[in-house]
């Protein structure tokens, strides 16, 4: 049995045509940073882990959400985030405090956002790394 040239040639385009809109799919769902997300980090002097949670909302590459954290005495305050973007499977946004900034930028993957945040303090620009998991539902 042989095939005709046409007809493999059409076969293949279509088989590419659908492992790209597989991808982009998987990609697309994998990168919806929509959800409740949250992280710990270290108490100050040596104090209990405090615990972050971020909630996000996406409307198409635009990002809202409010982040809740302990402030000076411990009790929880929410702060809105700002410049709030998502391209791709990137996410970034702010989260300004009185008049301490702090500029988050990660990763998305489904379950997990990895990045960098940054702040300036003194004229020094300071950089850490942080992970926040999904929160089931």
């Amino acid at each position: 049995m042989q095939v005709k040239p046409r007809a493999l040639a059409s076969l293949l385009q279509a088989g590419l045509c659908a492992l790209f809109a597989l991808g982009v799919l998987a990609q697309a769902q994998a990168a919806d940073p929509s959800g409740t997300w949250s992280w710990t980090r270290p108490g100050r002097n040596g104090g209990a882990d405090q615990k972050i949670t971020l909630k996000l909302k996406t409307d198409g590459d635009k990002l809202t959400g409010t982040l809740t954290a302990p402030g000076r005495g411990g009790t929880m305050s929410d702060t809105e985030i700002s410049d709030g973007k998502v391209k791709g499977d990137e996410i970034s946004f702010t989260v300004t405090r009185g008049q301490f900034s702090m500029k988050y930028n990660g990763k998305v993957t489904a379950d997990t956002i990895k990045g960098k945040t940054e702040t300036e303090r003194n004229g020094q620009t300071r950089s850490r790394d942080w992970e926040a998991k999904r929160e089931k539902s």
